[in-house]
C-alpha cells in the first residue's frame, strides 16, 4: 500500500512486561543484577512474577515500544511478532491493535511455549531491572514475517535481541531484504551490551552491509568494537550512513554521512527509567523518516526518552508531537 504518512514496521520479541516496585535490599534477596537485562528460566520467570508486590501488565519488548511510541506520533505503523494463544497472548495482540498498530501474526495456537514476559522491577532511583523470559517470541522466523506488510516500502527496525536464538537471525535477515526489495531503508537497535558481546560478528556484518542506520548507547557499542567510544564510532560511521549513541545524562552523538553533531540532554530524576531507549529510538525515527536534520532528529529523541521516564510505565502518556511544537521542531 502507498501513502504520503512515513511507515514503520518493526520486528522483534512480543513480551508482556510486568512491571513492579522494589528496593535494592529486594533485588540482592532475589539474586537481581540491578539495571540490567538479564535472561530467565520459565521456573524462575514464575518465581519472580509470585514476588511482586505490585503488577503493572502491558503489551512490550523493545522494539514493540518503539513502534507504538512511532505510531502515537501520527506514523503508519506494523509490528512483527509472535505470540502463543493464552490469556497473555491474546492480551498482547489486543493491546497492540487497541494502540493502532498493525500486528499481522494471529496468537498461535499450538505454539511450543507460553508467550514471553519480563518482570521489570523499578527501584526507588527510577533503575529498571528486566528479567526476560524468551518463550514463543524468541520462536520468531522467517516463517512469520509476511511478505504483504511490505508491501509500499518504508522504514524497518529491528531488534538485537532477536539474534539470541537461529530463527529469529533467519526472521531478521528476511525482514531486511523485503525491506530494501520495496525501496525502503532498515535499523537496528543493538539491544543490550551483552546482545553486543554474544552477536559481534553478526550485528558488524550487518552494520557494514545491510543497514541504513544503527542505534545504541556507550556501553554497546564499545562492547561491540571492543575499544574507546571514539574509536568505536569511528568505525560504525565508516561502515553505515547513520550512527547513533546515548550516553546517561552526556550529549547524544549522531554522526550522519559522516558528520557528527552532539545533542545535549536535561538531567532529570527518573520514576522508571523504563522505555527511556524505546521512546528515544521512536523520537529519532520519526525525524530520520521525514529526512529532517541529524540535530532535530537528536532532540526528538531526547525529548521522548525525558517524557517517558517521567511515568511508570515504557510507552508514551503524554502528547509526544505536542511536546515537539513546544520545541520549535515541527
Amino acid at each position: 500500500m502507498t501513502t504520503d504518512t512515513p511507515r514503520i514496521i518493526g520486528i522483534g520479541n512480543a513480551i508482556v512486561d510486568v512491571i513492579s516496585h522494589a528496593d535494592d535490599s529486594f533485588l540482592e534477596n532475589m539474586g537481581i543484577e540491578k539495571g540490567i537485562m538479564q535472561l530467565v528460566e520459565r521456573e524462575r520467570a514464575e518465581l519472580l512474577y509470585a514476588a511482586m508486590s505490585d503488577r503493572i501488565q502491558t503489551p512490550g519488548g523493545s522494539v514493540a515500544n518503539t513502534i507504538a511510541g512511532l505510531g502515537r506520533l501520527g506514523m503508519e505503523a506494523a509490528f512483527i511478532g509472535k505470540v502463543r494463544d493464552d490469556g497473555l497472548g491474546r492480551s498482547y495482540a489486543q493491546g497492540m491493535r487497541d494502540d493502532g498498530i498493525a500486528f499481522p501474526n494471529a496468537p498461535v495456537e499450538n505454539a511450543e511455549l507460553p508467550t514471553s514476559r519480563s518482570m521489570i522491577f523499578v527501584s526507588p532511583d527510577g533503575e529498571r531491572s528486566m528479567n526476560t523470559y524468551l518463550g514463543a517470541g524468541a520462536d520468531l522466523s522467517q516463517d512469520d514475517v509476511p511478505e504483504s506488510t511490505f508491501d509500499g516500502g518504508g522504514i524497518l527496525f529491528l531488534e538485537g535481541y532477536l539474534f539470541d536464538k537461529d530463527e529469529g537471525k533467519t526472521a531478521f535477515r528476511r525482514a531486511a531484504q523485503l525491506i530494501r526489495a520495496a525501496g525502503g531503508r532498515a535499523g537496528l537497535t543493538l539491544s543490550d551490551p551483552f546482545c553486543a558481546d554474544r552477536h559481534r560478528s553478526d550485528f558488524k556484518a550487518l552494520i557494514s552491509g545491510e543497514l541504513d542506520y544503527v542505534i545504541g548507547n556507550e556501553a554497546e557499542w564499545t562492547t561491540l568494537y571492543e575499544c574507546d567510544l571514539g574509536h568505536a564510532l569511528a568505525q560504525a560511521a565508516e561502515a553505515c550512513d547513520t550512527v547513533v549513541c546515548t550516553r546517561s545524562g552526556d550529549p547524544v552523538v549522531v554522526i550522519r554521512n559522516g558528520e557528527r553533531v552532539e545533542v545535549p540532554v536535561h538531567r532529570v530524576t527518573p520514576v522508571d527509567a523504563t522505555g527511556a531507549g524505546d521512546q528515544f529510538a521512536a523520537g529519532f525515527i520519526y525525524g530520520y523518516a521525514l529526512g529532517l536534520p541529524a540535530e532535530t532528529c537528536g532532540r526528538m529523541g531526547v525529548i521522548a526518552a525525558a517524557e517517558v521516564i517521567g511515568h511508570v510505565g515504557p510507552r508514551p502518556q503524554a502528547n509526544v508531537m505536542a511536546l515537539f511544537r513546544e520545541a520549535g521542531l515541527v
